[in-house]
């Protein structure tokens, strides 16, 4: 704030005040001798106070500093004392801050109780589905138990998961598809989130929710089916049938996967059919290159190696990197938009309450 430095002379300052008159001694009390020096402080602080405000020159440009300089000017016109002129400057400094500090208190009061619920739910969601998995994988073998010792019961646990799981395949094979993608996709939003700067339990549990579902509904069935038309589009066994389901795969098949996931997962947003066209128009070509840099070695193995049957189970184990990868592009997009309409929207309603001055 733009200052003002009046130098009084301490002649002029003196003269103006006129000198005591003398009191008998029988009227001398200590009673009156202090409340003459009150009155004479008083009187020295009035004429300080209307010799330096006489001329309120306020240099700055700033409009708080303009603002106060008249509310100064105007409190010390009004006749107001010394006292008065504190009084109502400090009011007009914090009244801003008084108003504003125990709606702004209770704010983060209740944000910080929803953040605490959110991370107490996350938390018991992920260590429920964790205790759930590693007990069905280590109780394979509990009907059998009578007599085994500990190590024995984790020799065999893998050995005996794995041929439930071939089981499940003969029985049940899009089933069994469709749970290890809903889980693998699932799992790879959930490190998305924490690759991109959330606590480990402050994900977005719907985001989750969304991925998952599109993995198991259409990823694990349509995966199934894929890989067997794949046999059938290229049934020979010369050297170049690798290299061509991988070209195959890399381009016509993910271009296919990677517009179903990105519009069904926008679709669950509930977001425009305008808005998902644009979006999926601007990251389509950057998903597909994305996966260039990925696919084409695993599927060296996946197809040279791998029998069909067991294709999704390693593809899954790869797509824990990759959804991470598909996750990103899918959000990062959306939720960039929401930010800036919430953004728009606070502008709006700070203009609306605090018009700007003409």
């Amino acid at each position: 704030m733009a200052s003002v430095n009046t130098a009084i002379p301490p002649h002029s300052f003196f003269a103006s005040i006129s000198k005591p008159k003398s009191i008998p001694n029988s009227q001398f009390s200590p009673v009156s001798k202090f409340s003459r020096k009150i009155a004479f402080s008083r009187n020295k602080r009035k004429i300080a106070v209307a010799k330096e405000f006489d001329v309120v020159s306020v240099q700055s440009d700033d409009v708080t500093d303009l603002q106060e300089g008249v509310v100064v000017s105007r409190v010390e016109m009004e006749g107001g004392g010394d006292g008065d002129l504190a009084t109502q400057v400090g009011l007009l400094s914090l009244e801003g801050f008084s108003s504003s500090s125990p709606s702004s208190v209770g704010e983060k009061n209740e944000e910080s109780m929803e953040k605490l619920v959110d991370r107490t739910i996350n938390a018991t969601i992920v260590l429920a589905a964790g205790t759930f998995a590693i007990t069905k994988l280590l109780t394979i073998d509990h009907d059998y138990w009578h007599g085994w010792t500990l190590f024995e019961i984790l020799r065999y646990a893998p050995q005996h998961n794995w041929s439930a799981y071939e089981e499940a395949l003969k029985t049940n094979p899009v089933f069994a598809k469709m749970v290890i993608s809903g889980v693998v996709y699932s799992v790879g939003d959930w490190i998305a989130q924490c690759f991109e700067g959330k606590p480990l339990f402050e994900f977005d549990r719907a985001r989750m929710f969304r991925s998952g579902l599109v993995g198991f509904t259409l990823h694990g069935s349509l995966s199934h089916y894929y890989y067997q038309f794949c046999e059938e589009l290229f049934p020979y066994k010369e050297w170049w049938v690798v290299p061509a389901k991988v070209a195959f795969d890399q381009t016509a098949w993910s271009a296919v996967w990677n517009s179903i996931y990105y519009t069904v997962v926008a679709l669950l947003r509930f977001d425009s059919p305008i808005n998902i066209f644009n979006e999926l128009k601007a990251t389509f070509f950057p998903m597909l290159t994305a996966g260039w840099k990925l696919w084409p070695f695993a599927h060296l193995i996946t197809y040279g190696v791998i029998p069909v049957e067991q294709r999704l189970l390693w593809v899954d184990c790869i797509e824990l990197i990759w959804v991470t990868i598909l996750s990103t592009y899918s959000n990062e997009k959306s939720e960039a938009r929401i930010a800036e309409t919430e953004l728009t929207t606070e502008v709006k309603s700070t203009s609306s309450i605090y018009p700007p001055e003409e």
